[in-house]
């Protein structure tokens, strides 16, 4: 409604401090009689109060002996507070009320909240769940800290009672919409607190207990359970409810009904939740011609996956053969049989690196609506979570370019109404249950109804046997006849009859093309040929690279070309049909494009040497560029220095945030180059990138690639004594096993990289490497070689002018000093290191300081100023897509919150640690944090589930013998002993 002009609202509050404003200026709402009068007045929605109910409200049963009057004075101050508005308290009847005035409905906090659950009610009902879960989020939020808070008197208890339980009450709605909508993950922080400060409430155990379940942590909700019997039999002497206990008895048996839904998209006026429905089949082509016996028999295959078994057919046949085409129309024509949704996926089965299975599951889970916090790690729980997320839906899954039955076996849905359609050079014969196709050339007339539709009729007519002989002649293979076809339609001057001839011509490749796979490529031969000489080179050069695709920059730099000239020429070739335009920007070759572009370099390139001259550029590129990316990362970094120059100029970056963008998109590609450039002229230039690119290490997602690819250098390394590249392979294989907690295998490559360093005077290995042992060292509580290590890399990198290492070396100090209870010197170490960083301004290695700065915090039990700086910390390595050291600053805030005496957010900040820690940081890392949860857990009495943690820990320090599991023994001792 309309409050006229110039009229301002009274707004009331009562979720926190009872307030009130006029617009926005605050009222003098008086002493806390006062306040209480008011808010027993706004409580009762405008019902008038009589004088006896307001002072039993106020005072109970013993009120003063001028209640009444006193009564009376508060209600004329609220008058006099209220102003011009004084009219909303009306007096009848002996008693008061409040109520609109003019028509200008009060503003209330309480009202808005019950608005706000109501609808969300509606939402929930109508499926629109995404809508209720906000709507409860803006009731939530309408709370500020205890309600009535300072308010005395039996009315302001019981409301504050109501109104705490209501509170809680909505958050558990919230948090079932949570696990409805698949965010189980991410809610087990939640509930951890929650069930801390509620230990009685047995439906946020319930909600625990099945978040915990299906984020994969079955024993721990189990000993969810245990936790909550026991407890409930100590304090209440009672069992747990009926739903408590049925949830615990369909764990044990892993009631596949427990698994997480499918999740969904809701919409706002949707009488029905709309589930996520991936569309991603490849487009028809619009000349698809015959093949009508495959396709009729395909789709009465794939129609009886139709309420029966899952049906899985598979296309066999040579490159070119037209399978991927058959395949996708076939796709499209049975969509209606899976209404649920197609997934596709290129599998690069004919290439050096066919796609990993664990990255295609991650890939598909996505495209059906699971967040990423929820996708486990490793291929065998990859695969049953895609599994359940089928479970009851009809789904189409088309695996184009399968290596082998290995690579596919975990992609199959596995459920009744689903069905994968394959594609493979191989036959399958070992894939169990599969649906078996051999898909041959086409027919004769087949080939021609192709030739002549993306030809055109007028043509071919006019000259069919020069048709007939140019199909013939491709072998009526349909890739060979598609690409000669598009030659001929987009060279208007040329006859059907010329094309012949010039196939004609070719003998050896008429011999290919009826020789088996040599026919794919004499077709590429045929495109090949009609390219202008620099099309033919940029097709020859760019078949070189290795990696997934290749950027235009980087394409570029390959061809020695300016960005603007180099993307005319690519996208000439796509024109072709010889190269595809995988995203804006962005190219590929198809597997057997690749090949036999590398043919022509092999044979067409000359002098030879342009094709070592060609990766040579690409290898500067993005050696120059990701110097430029480590440069802004970490300014006044000697590293950089001590690189190789390279003679390609590289990008450059506006902003750090572009530069890590770039990093980030460019990995597996910049990795592939890498590893592709081990030879004796590029190999110094190869291992430099590598260690210019160790962000990608820590990140997570591409810490296994880079690990491999350093490897594969190492041994080209030895392969050729190259004892310098040896040295900085051996510093980056140390940070890569100490992420991972594998210190006795770090530590074997600080103690190469130091010796092998210092042979060959290489001032980065000589001062990387002792600092990299003071590290390792001190995680093995060496504590002594610790400070002899640091103290020696402190020396080097002084000599070396390296002040951000200077500062790193500082602050790795201040552990060591920490770790031997020098606690002032390790506060004052890490403040040196940081008041370094300041100067330099660096953001990344400044968050290091913090770090440490706030683990001597807290041991100095500054825990605030310990929070201070790991909540800073945490926030430079959440931008900077540090995944590694994002979990270990929640690990050590976990830490503050248990010295605190705060178990319950020490559980939540131990939760996060392991979520940030899931795809790095290895087996001993997890096994630290899992520790710690357990004490946190233990700490709030949870202490089923810290056994959980602890027993899970335990058999981690054994397997890798650890010494930590001492400690890990000790805290099991008194729960087996209870």
């Amino acid at each position: 409604m309309d409050d006229g002009p110039g009229r301002e609202r009274l707004r009331f509050t009562v979720l926190g401090p009872v307030r009130a404003w006029r617009g926005a200026t605050p009222l003098a709402a008086g002493s806390p009689q006062q306040r209480a009068l008011l808010a027993a007045l706004l409580l009762r929605g405008g019902r008038t109060a009589t004088a006896p109910e307001l002072v039993d409200a106020l005072w109970g049963d013993e009120p003063p002996h001028a209640a009444l009057a006193a009564l009376r004075t508060y209600a004329s101050r609220l008058r006099k507070a209220l102003g011009d508005d004084a009219a909303a308290l009306v007096s009848e009847s002996g008693g008061y009320a409040l109520r609109p005035v003019d028509g200008c409905p009060l503003d209330l906090d309480h009202d808005h909240a019950e608005q706000y659950a109501s609808e969300a009610e509606k939402s929930r009902a109508a499926g629109d769940r995404a809508g209720a879960r906000e709507l409860l989020d803006r009731a939530l939020a309408l709370w500020d800290g205890e309600p009535l808070a300072g308010l005395a008197g039996p009315y302001a208890d019981t409301q504050r009672t109501r109104l705490h339980e209501w509170r809680l009450s909505l958050i558990e709605a919230r948090l079932e919409l949570d696990l409805e909508l698949g965010h189980h993950a991410d809610a087990v922080s939640e509930l951890t607190a929650l069930t801390a400060a509620h230990p009685l409430r047995e439906r946020l155990r319930e909600l625990l207990m099945l978040a915990l379940y299906r984020s994969g942590r079955q024993a721990e909700a189990l000993a969810v359970y245990t936790d909550t019997r026991r407890l409930l039999d100590d304090e209440l002497g009672v069992e747990p409810c009926a739903s408590l206990s049925e949830l615990q008895q369909r764990i044990l048996r892993a009631d596949t009904d427990l698994d997480a839904p499918p999740v969904v998209i809701d919409g706002p006026d949707a009488a029905d939740p709309v589930v996520v429905r991936p569309q991603q089949l490849p487009a028809t082509v619009a000349d698809f011609t015959g093949r009508s016996a495959f396709v009729d028999e395909l789709g009465k295959q794939l129609a009886t996956a139709e309420g029966s078994v899952m049906a899985v057919s598979a296309l066999t046949g040579i490159g070119g053969v037209g399978k991927t085409t058959l395949a996708v129309h076939v796709a499209h024509a049975a969509r209606e049989h899976f209404p649920d949704g197609q997934l596709y996926v290129d599998l690069q089965g004919a290439g050096h690196t066919p796609s990993e299975p664990e990255a295609v599951l991650g890939a598909f889970l996505r495209a059906l609506g699971t967040p990423d916090s929820s996708i486990p790690d490793g291929l065998e729980e990859r695969a049953a979570l895609y599994r359940s997320t089928l479970a009851g839906r009809r789904v189409l899954a088309l695996l184009d370019n399968a290596r082998d039955a290995a690579q596919v076996r975990p992609l199959l849905p596995g459920s009744e109404g689903c069905a994968a359609l394959i594609t493979s050079r191989a036959r399958l014969i070992d894939l169990a249950g599969a649906y078996l196709i051999d898909v041959d050339v086409m027919s004769p007339e087949e080939a021609l109804k192709l030739f002549t539709r993306i030809v055109g009729e007028e043509r071919v007519t006019a000259e069919r046997q020069s048709a007939m002989a140019v199909v013939g002649a491709c072998g009526f293979l349909p890739l060979a006849i598609r690409i000669a076809a598009s030659r001929l339609a987009a060279r208007r001057t040329w006859t059907v009859s010329t094309l012949a001839r010039k196939l004609a011509d070719e003998r050896r490749r008429l011999d290919e093309l009826r020789a088996g796979d040599l026919a794919v490529t004499a077709t590429f031969e045929l495109g090949y040929g009609q390219l202008e000489p620099h099309q033919a080179r940029a097709f020859r050069l760019l078949g070189l690279a290795d990696g997934p695709d290749i950027s235009l920059a980087a394409a570029a730099a390959l061809l020695d070309m300016d960005a603007d000239s180099a993307e005319d020429l690519i996208e000439s070739l796509v024109d072709a049909s010889l190269l595809e335009s995988a995203a804006p920007g962005r190219y590929r070759f198809h597997d057997l494009v690749r090949l036999y572009a590398r043919v022509c370099a092999e044979r067409d390139e000359h002098p030879p040497s342009e094709r070592d001259a060609a990766l040579s550029r690409l290898l500067d590129f993005y050696l120059a560029t990701a110097k430029e990316v480590y440069t802004l990362e970490r300014p006044g970094d000697r590293l950089a220095d001590h690189m190789a120059c390279p003679q390609y100029a590289g990008l450059t970056f506006t902003d750090r945030i572009g530069a890590l963008e770039w990093l980030f998109a460019e990995a597996r590609c910049l990795l592939a180059c890498a590893q592709q450039s081990a030879g004796p002229k590029t190999l110094r230039r190869a291992v430099d990138l590598l260690l210019l690119a160790q962000d990608l290490a820590e990140s997570g997602a591409d810490s296994r690639q880079y690990e491999h690819v350093n490897m594969a250098l190492l041994e080209a390394a030895r392969a050729l004594d190259y004892q310098r590249a040896q040295a900085r392979i051996h510093v980056a294989l140390t940070n890569v096993h100490t992420l991972a907690g594998r210190f006795d295998k770090a530590d074997e490559h600080a103690q190469s990289a130091m010796l092998l360093g210092l042979a060959t005077k290489d001032a980065f290995a000589s001062s990387y490497a002792p600092n990299d042992r003071g590290i390792i060292a001190n995680s093995q509580s060496r504590h002594a070689d610790a400070e002899a290590y640091l103290t020696q890399a402190l020396s080097a990198f002084r000599e070396d002018r390296n002040k951000p290492s200077e500062a790193s070396a500082l602050c790795n100090l201040s552990r060591v000093h920490l770790a031997t209870d020098r606690v002032d010197t390790a506060i004052r170490l890490a403040q040196e290191g940081i008041a370094i960083y300041r100067e330099l301004g660096a953001t990344r290695r400044l968050a290091n300081g913090m770090y440490a700065l706030g683990l001597a915090f807290t041991r100095a039990q500054r825990l605030e100023d310990a929070t201070e700086q790991l909540n800073k910390a945490l926030a430079i390595f959440q931008a900077s897509r540090q995944r590694f050291w994002e979990g270990m600053t929640y690990f050590r805030l976990a830490e503050t919150d248990l010295t605190a005496g705060h178990p319950a957010q020490a559980a939540n900040h131990a939760e996060q640690a392991l979520t940030a820690l899931r795809a790095i940081g290895g087996e001993w890392w997890h096994a630290n944090v899992l520790t710690l949860l357990g004490r946190a857990l233990d700490g709030v009495g949870q202490t089923g589930r810290a056994r959980v943690c602890w027993q899970e820990a335990l058999s981690v320090y054994e397997r890798l013998d650890s010494p930590e599991g001492a400690a890990v023994r000790r805290l099991l001792r008194p729960v087996a002993a209870a």
